[in-house]
């Protein structure tokens, strides 16, 4: 199956940095039931973005008119922990973000975030408060590069910072292709083995 591409994109980034974000937080169970994947941005982070009587929360950051569209999250450790829903990765994207970078990932969400073409980068918490302090000095204007194809980040005052990834996770989001698609440019490997078992072993492939 075919996802959205990932090669390079700048954003703004807004600094997330609570520990321990889980799936509930990012998509209410509620929401799973009766709406489509493709309508569920408006409700991620709702039991952080809405106050009890459903006004907003000016104090939460993708309520500041600086962060309202930003499509980078820099988050704190263990992100997406919780339930398995894949569904957290469709808020997010619904919401526009295709990137969240955390010192760690719960381990579900992550691989979810590369079957749907988003990008989870995993940096020290140093690092991450580095790139948020740049970002905090200059809102509204700062602006955050993560180039996938070198692996690097480029903060909002141009420092370069390398990352690294799975080279079959890196291909994946760089080809736009979910875990069947990496599966299938193997093809002509799988077909060659295929030809070489059915020989040395027919009766395996007796009708």
């Amino acid at each position: 199956m075919a996802v959205e591409k990932f090669t390079v994109m700048t954003s703004v980034a807004a600094p997330l940095l609570r520990q321990n974000i889980d799936t509930d937080v990012i998509i209410r169970v509620e929401r799973l039931v009766a709406l489509p994947p493709d309508q569920l941005g408006p409700y991620a982070f709702e039991s952080l973005r809405f106050r009890a009587d459903g006004t907003e929360d000016p104090d939460f950051v993708l309520n500041k008119p600086d962060y309202r569209e930003a499509g980078i999250i820099l988050a704190g450790d263990n992100f997406g922990c919780g339930s398995s829903r894949e569904h957290a990765v469709w808020a997010l994207w619904g919401r526009g973000v295709r990137a969240v970078i955390a010192p760690s990932f719960g381990d579900i969400f992550f691989s979810n975030c590369f079957q749907n073409g988003m990008l989870p980068i995993a940096l020290p918490i140093e690092t991450i408060r580095e790139i948020a302090d740049e970002v905090e000095a200059s809102p509204g204007n700062a602006r955050v590069t993560i180039d996938l194809p070198k692996s690097e980040i480029i903060s909002p005052t141009g420092r370069r910072i390398p990352f690294s990834m799975d080279p079959t996770r890196q291909t994946q989001l760089l080809a736009g292709l979910d875990e069947i698609g990496i599966t299938l440019l193997r093809e002509p490997e799988i077909a060659a083995f295929q030809a070489r078992d059915r020989n040395n072993r027919p009766w395996i492939y007796q009708p």
